[in-house]
């Protein structure tokens, strides 16, 4: 074989080489919101399409947005209900009683509502919303991941 064709072989797989690398196959997978109650029930909602994700921002809409800055705990740990509970440590000398949800839109995502009633009274004081995403691990591949908080905000109604 020739010196010229040897090269131009060379040439064409290489051509072939980096044309298929730009081919992705992509597949739909449906996911399913867990969502976890202060009681430590936990509940599943229906399978929700990829294509039709819920939008978390639509949900700040009834909040207002505090500064991470002035939140004076942690914003990263292992367990997105005491991450939250921590970044809002006075809530608890308010009085009242507190609800505190967590749901889980998706594998890497955690949503925290705090909700604080006042007391003697059933209607709502306070909401907070923490949004977290995972960090990643911790040194062990079986410890729980590390959530990281990425927006809170709070809601008053009265």
């Amino acid at each position: 074989m020739s010196a010229k064709l040897k090269f131009f072989l060379i040439v064409i797989l290489g051509i072939f080489a980096t044309a298929g690398a730009g081919v992705y196959i992509t597949q739909r997978q449906t996911s399913a919101p867990i969502f976890e109650t202060s009681n430590g029930q936990t509940q599943q909602v229906g399978a929700i399409d990829q294509s039709q994700e819920v939008v978390a921002y639509s949900e700040r809409f009834d909040y207002k947005t505090i500064p991470l800055e002035k939140i004076n705990s942690s914003l990263q740990g292992s367990d997105p209900a005491t991450l939250a509970l921590n970044a809002f440590d006075g809530i608890a000398s308010m009085g009242g009683t507190r609800k505190v949800e967590v749901a889980y839109p998706q594998r890497n995502q955690a949503f925290v509502t705090i909700t604080q009633t006042k007391r003697g009274d059933d209607s709502v004081g306070i909401k907070y919303r923490v949004e977290m995403t995972t960090f990643g691990r911790s040194l062990f591949t079986s410890s729980p991941p590390v959530w990281q908080i990425v927006w809170a905000g709070v809601s008053s109604q009265e």
